[in-house]
């Protein structure tokens, strides 16, 4: 698409507006000739001094596939320099969500949000004090948000206010990665390696992952950290035989000794059932996890083959009856909604077998169509977008008849039918590692290739990332990194300890 910008160069808002409107048009910044171009913006700002105060205007003109219109928002731009550039880049955004609106008639579902977590504006809107009702009429009325969409966010926003009272200003969430799985999914663009391709780079990772840790648990109690929680993911963490996750487990128990006193809560993603084993479990259980996750994604077979993966629905049954008998206090079970050769009817039989199994926690993913993944790559057919929300149509009703209520969601780019992914618990079994996370209420320590460490200060809405090494070699050869992270960390709670620190409430 064409674009023309007059009097602002808001670059990032339109783009972001345009990726979550037109998907597959990429910005072109030339000169438009509205009679001549088949997709077009122009995108105008003016603001000046008026009666009423300062105020600031936006103009889209919008045209694509032979029809055109236009839309004007104004706002008043008042408080300092960085809000009144909150209030140019809404009413620029707004202006071309509304221009799109009246054009095509569309109306995505989550309207003009173009972020990863819509429901931290709830969150927000909570802690400053405002009531259910208005953090609710602030995401249908500013934001544009469909009244389904905004009643979800409500519920996640409101189950992460309510975590963020528990947390003090040095807790911290530690993630663990481990990015190696048995073969790569379809769907797949994290960095994780198949372990047929990678087997020589396990052990010298184990060992190289086990050192970080060492290394990161002095630091913690050094700084006077209390860990809440342990997420280890990837990847698939069960990739690893008995012995090296016992190690790791031993590694964090042992490095991190009191900083975990009030560790409530360890997660690991066994993810893949053909990488559980009795063994593996038993292990686990002895570590004292909390949680485990087995992923089918799906229970069809032909949808398993067509995504990659080598386990039949027979598998995860067995890896399921495996996780009863040791008893694990929580299970979460994934699905994916849109696969390739899935339908609504297949996916409405793979839910109704994973609430079979009795699991407290089921997530339910829409396709994310990410670069590098072999669905692109190889041009696999998919399910379209009216397919996909007929899928999360019938998810919704089917999970909270049978007792479950949603507790985190957050969106991707690139998803089928700009939708969402959704935590759904029954009571008592939220993850609080995927709260903490989703809604940036505490910083995260990653250990592991491809770890992004985020130090957070929700009473100041600061946050700083630091990120490893992206690959499991490159990680290996360069521990000088991840020593630099550490001590970045360090340093970050240094800083907080000259700062007053109020409620970790975002």
């Amino acid at each position: 698409m064409k674009l023309e910008f007059h009097g602002h160069d808001e670059r990032y808002t339109v783009e972001q507006s345009l990726l979550n409107l037109f998907p597959g048009e990429l910005p072109v910044y030339e000169p438009v000739r509205p009679q001549e171009d088949e997709s077009w913006a122009i995108v105008s700002w003016r603001e000046g001094e008026e009666k009423s105060g300062k105020r600031g205007h936006a103009r889209v003109e919008l045209g694509w596939q032979g029809k055109a219109d236009a839309y004007s928002f104004g706002c008043p731009l008042t408080g300092t320099e960085y809000e009144q550039e909150r209030q140019r880049r809404h009413a620029i955004g707004a202006a071309f969500f509304l221009a799109y609106r009246q054009l095509t008639g569309g109306q995505p579902p989550w309207g003009m949000l173009t972020g990863v977590r819509p429901d931290k504006l709830v969150t927000e809107a909570l802690a400053a004090g405002k009531t259910p009702v208005a953090a609710r009429e602030l995401l249908e009325k500013i934001y544009f948000v469909t009244p389904r969409r905004a009643a979800l966010a409500l519920e996640t926003g409101t189950a992460a206010y309510e975590a963020a009272k528990g947390l003090g200003p040095r807790d911290i969430a530690v993630y663990i990665g481990v990015p190696f799985c048995p073969t790569r999914c379809a769907y797949c663009s994290f960095v994780s390696q198949s372990v047929e391709k990678s087997f020589s780079l396990v052990e010298p990772y184990v060992e190289a992952l086990e050192a970080e840790i060492k290394a990161g648990g002095r630091m913690a109690q050094e700084a006077g950290l209390r860990v809440r929680c342990l997420y280890m993911g990837g990847g698939t963490p069960t990739t690893l035989t008995a012995a090296q996750l016992d190690r790791v487990l031993t590694a964090f128990e042992t490095a991190f000794g009191p900083a975990l006193d009030a560790c409530g809560e360890i997660t690991v993603e066994a993810g893949r059932p053909d990488t559980i084993t009795a063994e593996k479990l038993a292990m686990l259980k002895g570590h004292g996890v909390h949680r485990i996750s087995v992923n089918p994604q799906t229970m069809e077979e032909n949808v398993l083959r067509a995504i990659g993966r080598r386990h039949s629905p027979g598998d995860i049954e067995a890896a399921m009856d495996l996780a009863a008998r040791c008893g694990f206090p929580h299970v979460n079970m994934d699905l994916i909604a849109g696969l390739p050769e899935d339908t609504a009817e297949g996916f409405r039989r793979s839910l109704e077998r994973c609430l079979q199994f009795g699991t407290d926690n089921v997530t339910v993913h829409t396709l994310a169509l990410k670069k590098g993944s072999r669905i692109l790559l190889e041009g696999l057919a998919i399910p379209g977008p009216e397919a996909v929300g007929g899928m999360l149509d019938q998810a919704e009703p089917a999970l909270r008849e049978a007792g479950y209520a949603p507790y985190y969601l957050y969106r991707q780019k690139y998803m089928s039918g700009s939708f969402e992914n959704i935590g759904w618990t029954r009571p008592g079994g939220a993850c609080l590692y995927n709260i903490y996370i989703m809604s940036e209420l505490c910083s995260i320590l990653s250990f592991g290739a491809g770890g992004s460490t985020k130090m957070t200060d929700p009473s100041r809405r600061l946050i700083r990332r630091r990120f490893n090494p992206k690959f499991p070699k490159e990680y290996v050869e360069r521990p000088e990194k991840t020593r630099s992270n550490q001590a970045d960390f360090a340093a970050f709670y240094r800083e907080l300890n000259g700062k007053e620190q109020g409620p970790c409430i975002p």
